[in-house]
Protein backbone atom coordinates (compact mmCIF):
# COMPACT_ATOMS: atom_id res chain seq x y z
CA UNK A 1 0.00 0.00 0.00
CA UNK A 2 1.29 3.50 -0.76
CA UNK A 3 2.23 5.80 2.11
CA UNK A 4 0.93 9.35 1.74
CA UNK A 5 2.66 12.21 3.52
CA UNK A 6 0.33 14.92 2.18
CA UNK A 7 -3.36 14.91 1.28
CA UNK A 8 -5.04 18.04 -0.08
CA UNK A 9 -8.54 18.59 -1.42
CA UNK A 10 -9.41 21.24 -3.97
CA UNK A 11 -12.35 22.50 -5.94
CA UNK A 12 -11.27 23.43 -9.45
CA UNK A 13 -13.21 26.08 -11.36
CA UNK A 14 -12.69 28.37 -14.31
CA UNK A 15 -13.72 31.92 -15.09
CA UNK A 16 -13.97 32.61 -18.79
CA UNK A 17 -11.56 29.74 -19.41
CA UNK A 18 -8.98 30.77 -16.77
CA UNK A 19 -8.46 28.10 -14.08
CA UNK A 20 -8.74 28.55 -10.33
CA UNK A 21 -7.71 25.72 -8.02
CA UNK A 22 -9.23 26.42 -4.60
CA UNK A 23 -7.64 24.67 -1.64
CA UNK A 24 -10.46 23.58 0.71
CA UNK A 25 -8.69 21.04 2.94
CA UNK A 26 -5.07 20.54 3.96
CA UNK A 27 -4.05 24.14 4.65
CA UNK A 28 -1.61 24.50 7.57
CA UNK A 29 -2.16 27.23 10.21
CA UNK A 30 -0.89 30.54 8.82
CA UNK A 31 0.29 33.16 11.34
CA UNK A 32 -0.14 36.89 10.78
CA UNK A 33 -2.55 39.69 11.66
CA UNK A 34 -3.12 40.83 8.06
CA UNK A 35 -3.38 39.09 4.72
CA UNK A 36 -0.08 40.67 3.65
CA UNK A 37 1.60 39.22 6.76
CA UNK A 38 0.09 35.82 6.08
CA UNK A 39 1.21 35.95 2.47
CA UNK A 40 4.75 36.86 3.55
CA UNK A 41 4.81 33.92 5.98
CA UNK A 42 3.62 31.47 3.33
CA UNK A 43 6.20 32.76 0.87
CA UNK A 44 8.99 32.37 3.42
CA UNK A 45 7.97 29.09 5.06
CA UNK A 46 5.48 27.10 2.97
CA UNK A 47 6.11 27.88 -0.66
CA UNK A 48 6.31 24.12 -1.21
CA UNK A 49 2.52 24.06 -0.93
CA UNK A 50 2.13 26.54 -3.79
CA UNK A 51 4.58 24.57 -5.91
CA UNK A 52 2.80 21.30 -5.11
CA UNK A 53 -0.54 22.65 -6.39
CA UNK A 54 0.63 24.81 -9.30
CA UNK A 55 3.64 23.01 -10.77
CA UNK A 56 3.68 19.87 -12.87
CA UNK A 57 2.77 17.04 -12.59
CA UNK A 58 -0.39 18.17 -10.73
CA UNK A 59 -0.61 21.58 -12.40
CA UNK A 60 0.96 23.32 -15.36
CA UNK A 61 2.70 26.57 -16.34
CA UNK A 62 -0.61 28.46 -16.65
CA UNK A 63 -2.30 27.09 -13.52
CA UNK A 64 -3.73 29.52 -10.97
CA UNK A 65 -4.91 28.92 -7.41
CA UNK A 66 -6.32 30.37 -4.22
CA UNK A 67 -6.06 29.75 -0.48
CA UNK A 68 -9.17 30.52 1.56
CA UNK A 69 -8.31 31.75 5.04
CA UNK A 70 -10.18 33.26 8.01
CA UNK A 71 -10.93 36.99 7.58
CA UNK A 72 -8.67 39.61 9.14
CA UNK A 73 -11.12 42.55 9.10
CA UNK A 74 -14.66 42.79 10.54
CA UNK A 75 -16.44 43.35 7.21
CA UNK A 76 -14.92 40.29 5.50
CA UNK A 77 -16.17 36.72 5.41
CA UNK A 78 -12.91 35.20 4.15
CA UNK A 79 -9.29 36.01 3.61
CA UNK A 80 -7.82 34.99 0.28
CA UNK A 81 -4.31 34.57 -1.10
CA UNK A 82 -3.80 33.94 -4.81
CA UNK A 83 -0.98 31.80 -6.23
CA UNK A 84 0.54 31.24 -9.68
CA UNK A 85 3.66 29.93 -11.42
CA UNK A 86 5.91 32.74 -10.15
CA UNK A 87 4.54 33.29 -6.66
CA UNK A 88 1.68 35.29 -5.17
CA UNK A 89 -0.73 37.90 -6.54
CA UNK A 90 -1.87 41.17 -4.98
CA UNK A 91 -5.41 40.68 -6.26
CA UNK A 92 -7.24 38.49 -8.79
CA UNK A 93 -10.58 39.40 -10.32
CA UNK A 94 -11.21 36.12 -12.12
CA UNK A 95 -10.39 34.41 -8.82
CA UNK A 96 -12.97 36.45 -6.90
CA UNK A 97 -15.60 35.62 -9.54
CA UNK A 98 -14.80 31.88 -9.33
CA UNK A 99 -14.73 31.92 -5.53
CA UNK A 100 -18.06 33.72 -5.38
CA UNK A 101 -19.72 31.19 -7.68
CA UNK A 102 -18.25 28.18 -5.84
CA UNK A 103 -19.00 29.43 -2.32
CA UNK A 104 -22.63 30.19 -3.14
CA UNK A 105 -23.28 27.19 -5.40
CA UNK A 106 -21.84 24.78 -2.83
CA UNK A 107 -23.63 26.39 0.12
CA UNK A 108 -20.45 27.39 1.96
CA UNK A 109 -22.05 30.75 2.83
CA UNK A 110 -25.54 31.76 3.94
CA UNK A 111 -27.38 32.33 0.65
CA UNK A 112 -29.85 35.14 0.08
CA UNK A 113 -31.96 35.95 -2.96
CA UNK A 114 -31.61 37.59 -5.37
CA UNK A 115 -27.99 38.37 -4.44
CA UNK A 116 -25.59 36.95 -1.86
CA UNK A 117 -22.86 39.28 -0.57
CA UNK A 118 -19.38 37.94 0.26
CA UNK A 119 -16.52 40.06 1.60
CA UNK A 120 -12.88 39.11 0.99
CA UNK A 121 -9.68 40.35 2.58
CA UNK A 122 -7.20 40.26 -0.33
CA UNK A 123 -3.60 41.50 -0.27
CA UNK A 124 -4.61 44.58 -2.30
CA UNK A 125 -7.44 45.42 0.12
CA UNK A 126 -11.07 44.63 0.87
CA UNK A 127 -13.15 43.24 -2.02
CA UNK A 128 -16.93 42.91 -1.98
CA UNK A 129 -18.56 40.36 -4.29
CA UNK A 130 -22.27 40.05 -5.09
CA UNK A 131 -23.36 36.66 -6.41
CA UNK A 132 -26.69 36.13 -8.15
CA UNK A 133 -28.72 33.43 -6.38
CA UNK A 134 -32.23 32.46 -7.52
CA UNK A 135 -32.77 29.83 -4.84
CA UNK A 136 -31.48 27.01 -7.04
CA UNK A 137 -28.35 28.12 -8.91
CA UNK A 138 -25.63 30.70 -8.52
CA UNK A 139 -25.22 33.03 -11.48
CA UNK A 140 -23.08 35.98 -12.46
CA UNK A 141 -20.71 37.55 -9.94
CA UNK A 142 -20.00 41.27 -9.63
CA UNK A 143 -17.12 42.51 -7.50
CA UNK A 144 -16.27 46.02 -6.38
CA UNK A 145 -12.53 46.40 -6.73
CA UNK A 146 -10.01 48.45 -4.82
CA UNK A 147 -9.47 51.92 -6.38
CA UNK A 148 -7.71 51.89 -9.77
CA UNK A 149 -5.46 54.66 -11.09
CA UNK A 150 -2.93 55.57 -13.76
CA UNK A 151 0.50 55.37 -12.16
CA UNK A 152 2.53 56.58 -15.15
CA UNK A 153 1.36 57.81 -18.56
CA UNK A 154 2.97 57.36 -21.96
CA UNK A 155 6.00 55.39 -20.81
CA UNK A 156 8.28 54.42 -23.71
CA UNK A 157 10.48 51.34 -23.57
CA UNK A 158 12.75 49.61 -26.07
CA UNK A 159 12.28 45.90 -26.75
CA UNK A 160 14.66 43.55 -28.61
CA UNK A 161 12.00 42.11 -30.91
CA UNK A 162 9.32 44.79 -31.28
CA UNK A 163 11.31 48.00 -31.02
CA UNK A 164 9.87 51.02 -29.22
CA UNK A 165 6.61 50.48 -27.33
CA UNK A 166 4.54 53.10 -25.50
CA UNK A 167 1.95 52.51 -22.79
CA UNK A 168 0.60 53.40 -19.37
CA UNK A 169 1.36 51.77 -16.03
CA UNK A 170 -2.00 51.34 -14.32
CA UNK A 171 -2.98 49.85 -10.96
CA UNK A 172 -6.21 47.86 -10.98
CA UNK A 173 -5.52 45.70 -7.93
CA UNK A 174 -2.10 44.92 -9.40
CA UNK A 175 0.28 46.96 -11.53
CA UNK A 176 0.19 46.37 -15.29
CA UNK A 177 1.78 47.96 -18.33
CA UNK A 178 -1.04 48.65 -20.83
CA UNK A 179 -0.15 48.71 -24.52
CA UNK A 180 -1.94 48.42 -27.84
CA UNK A 181 -1.25 45.39 -30.02
CA UNK A 182 -1.05 47.46 -33.22
CA UNK A 183 2.35 48.79 -32.11
CA UNK A 184 3.72 45.27 -32.49
CA UNK A 185 1.57 44.46 -35.54
CA UNK A 186 -0.32 41.78 -33.61
CA UNK A 187 -3.96 40.79 -33.10
CA UNK A 188 -5.57 39.34 -29.97
CA UNK A 189 -6.25 35.86 -31.33
CA UNK A 190 -5.12 32.41 -30.18
CA UNK A 191 -3.01 31.95 -33.30
CA UNK A 192 -0.77 34.83 -32.19
CA UNK A 193 -0.32 33.75 -28.57
CA UNK A 194 3.41 32.99 -28.91
CA UNK A 195 4.45 36.43 -30.16
CA UNK A 196 2.02 37.99 -27.65
CA UNK A 197 3.83 36.12 -24.87
CA UNK A 198 7.14 37.39 -26.22
CA UNK A 199 5.79 40.94 -26.34
CA UNK A 200 4.54 40.69 -22.78
CA UNK A 201 7.79 39.27 -21.46
CA UNK A 202 9.99 41.83 -23.23
CA UNK A 203 7.90 44.84 -22.23
CA UNK A 204 7.61 43.71 -18.61
CA UNK A 205 11.38 43.31 -18.39
CA UNK A 206 11.96 46.69 -20.04
CA UNK A 207 9.55 48.51 -17.73
CA UNK A 208 11.01 46.86 -14.62
CA UNK A 209 14.49 47.95 -15.72
CA UNK A 210 13.30 51.54 -16.15
CA UNK A 211 10.72 52.11 -13.41
CA UNK A 212 10.34 50.98 -9.79
CA UNK A 213 6.63 50.87 -9.05
CA UNK A 214 5.32 51.44 -5.54
CA UNK A 215 1.72 51.77 -4.43
CA UNK A 216 1.32 55.23 -2.87
CA UNK A 217 -0.35 54.05 0.35
CA UNK A 218 0.43 50.33 0.70
CA UNK A 219 4.07 49.35 1.15
CA UNK A 220 3.48 45.67 0.30
CA UNK A 221 2.20 46.35 -3.23
CA UNK A 222 5.36 47.09 -5.19
CA UNK A 223 5.58 44.69 -8.12
CA UNK A 224 4.84 45.03 -11.82
CA UNK A 225 2.63 41.99 -12.37
CA UNK A 226 2.53 41.89 -16.14
CA UNK A 227 1.66 43.46 -19.48
CA UNK A 228 -1.86 43.83 -20.85
CA UNK A 229 -2.12 44.01 -24.64
CA UNK A 230 -5.38 45.34 -26.05
CA UNK A 231 -6.65 45.35 -29.61
CA UNK A 232 -9.67 45.30 -31.87
CA UNK A 233 -12.57 43.03 -30.88
CA UNK A 234 -12.03 39.40 -31.88
CA UNK A 235 -15.77 38.68 -31.71
CA UNK A 236 -19.08 40.55 -31.74
CA UNK A 237 -20.44 42.06 -28.55
CA UNK A 238 -17.19 43.31 -27.01
CA UNK A 239 -15.70 46.78 -27.04
CA UNK A 240 -12.15 45.46 -27.26
CA UNK A 241 -10.20 42.24 -26.86
CA UNK A 242 -7.14 41.95 -24.67
CA UNK A 243 -4.70 39.45 -23.24
CA UNK A 244 -2.70 39.63 -20.03
CA UNK A 245 0.82 38.16 -19.94
CA UNK A 246 1.73 37.98 -16.25
CA UNK A 247 3.99 36.29 -13.72
CA UNK A 248 6.50 34.10 -15.61
CA UNK A 249 5.04 34.36 -19.16
CA UNK A 250 1.68 33.07 -17.93
CA UNK A 251 -1.29 33.74 -20.23
CA UNK A 252 -4.65 34.69 -18.75
CA UNK A 253 -7.45 32.99 -20.67
CA UNK A 254 -10.05 35.30 -19.10
CA UNK A 255 -10.31 39.03 -19.83
CA UNK A 256 -8.47 39.56 -16.47
CA UNK A 257 -10.55 41.04 -13.66
CA UNK A 258 -7.96 43.41 -12.23
CA UNK A 259 -6.84 44.21 -15.75
CA UNK A 260 -10.40 45.07 -16.76
CA UNK A 261 -10.66 47.39 -13.74
CA UNK A 262 -7.43 49.06 -14.71
CA UNK A 263 -8.49 49.44 -18.33
CA UNK A 264 -11.79 51.08 -17.33
CA UNK A 265 -9.93 53.45 -15.00
CA UNK A 266 -7.41 54.26 -17.72
CA UNK A 267 -10.15 55.11 -20.23
CA UNK A 268 -12.19 57.04 -17.66
CA UNK A 269 -9.25 59.12 -16.42
CA UNK A 270 -8.29 59.90 -20.02
CA UNK A 271 -11.84 61.09 -20.75
CA UNK A 272 -12.72 58.15 -23.03
CA UNK A 273 -15.29 56.40 -20.80
CA UNK A 274 -18.19 57.98 -18.94
CA UNK A 275 -19.27 57.35 -15.37
CA UNK A 276 -21.54 54.26 -15.20
CA UNK A 277 -21.01 53.51 -18.90
CA UNK A 278 -20.76 49.73 -19.41
CA UNK A 279 -17.61 48.53 -21.15
CA UNK A 280 -17.27 44.94 -22.37
CA UNK A 281 -13.73 43.56 -22.32
CA UNK A 282 -13.04 40.40 -24.32
CA UNK A 283 -10.39 37.74 -23.81
CA UNK A 284 -8.11 35.92 -26.25
CA UNK A 285 -10.39 32.84 -26.10
CA UNK A 286 -13.65 34.76 -26.59
CA UNK A 287 -14.99 35.15 -23.04
CA UNK A 288 -15.86 38.58 -21.65
CA UNK A 289 -16.28 40.73 -18.52
CA UNK A 290 -18.40 43.85 -18.19
CA UNK A 291 -17.05 46.78 -16.17
CA UNK A 292 -18.39 50.14 -15.02
CA UNK A 293 -16.74 53.07 -13.29
CA UNK A 294 -19.14 53.77 -10.43
CA UNK A 295 -17.32 56.56 -8.61
CA UNK A 296 -14.11 58.47 -8.07
CA UNK A 297 -11.66 58.86 -5.22
CA UNK A 298 -8.02 59.65 -4.51
CA UNK A 299 -5.18 57.24 -3.75
CA UNK A 300 -2.36 59.29 -2.35
CA UNK A 301 -1.77 62.01 -4.95
CA UNK A 302 -3.46 60.05 -7.75
CA UNK A 303 -6.96 60.48 -9.17
CA UNK A 304 -8.60 57.06 -9.01
CA UNK A 305 -11.73 55.26 -10.17
CA UNK A 306 -14.01 52.86 -8.33
CA UNK A 307 -14.90 49.99 -10.65
CA UNK A 308 -17.30 47.06 -10.63
CA UNK A 309 -16.60 44.02 -12.79
CA UNK A 310 -19.13 41.31 -13.71
CA UNK A 311 -18.39 37.83 -15.04
CA UNK A 312 -19.35 34.17 -14.79
CA UNK A 313 -17.52 31.07 -13.59
CA UNK A 314 -18.05 27.32 -13.73
CA UNK A 315 -17.07 24.42 -11.50
CA UNK A 316 -14.67 22.04 -13.26
CA UNK A 317 -13.84 19.36 -10.72
CA UNK A 318 -13.46 18.08 -7.16
CA UNK A 319 -9.98 16.74 -6.57
CA UNK A 320 -7.87 15.04 -3.93
CA UNK A 321 -4.14 15.47 -4.36
CA UNK A 322 -1.66 13.22 -2.54
CA UNK A 323 2.09 12.95 -2.09
CA UNK A 324 3.69 9.56 -1.65
CA UNK A 325 6.66 9.40 0.70
CA UNK A 326 8.98 8.30 -2.11
CA UNK A 327 7.76 10.73 -4.80
CA UNK A 328 10.92 12.24 -6.39
CA UNK A 329 9.06 15.51 -7.12
CA UNK A 330 7.49 16.60 -3.80
CA UNK A 331 7.26 20.22 -4.95
CA UNK A 332 6.72 19.41 -8.60
CA UNK A 333 8.66 21.13 -11.35
CA UNK A 334 8.22 23.97 -13.82
CA UNK A 335 8.90 23.15 -17.46
CA UNK A 336 8.14 25.10 -20.62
Amino acid sequence: MPSFVRTIQTIDAHTGGEPLRILVSGMPPVPGNTILEKRAWLKAHRDDLRQFLINEPRGHADMYGAYLLPPTTPEADFGVIFIHNEGYSDMCGHGIIALGRVLVEMGYVERTTPVTRIGFDAPAGFIEARVEWDGKRAGAVTFRNVPSFIYMRDLEVETPTFGRITGDIVFGGAFYYYINAAQAKLDIVPERVRPLIQLGAETKAAVKAKVKVQHPVEAGLDALYGTIVDGAPNRKGVDQSNVCIFADREVDRSPTGTGTSGRAAQLFLRGQLALDQPYVNGSIVGSSFTVRVTGTTRVGNYDAAITEVTGTAHIAGFNQWVLEDDDPFPSGFFLR
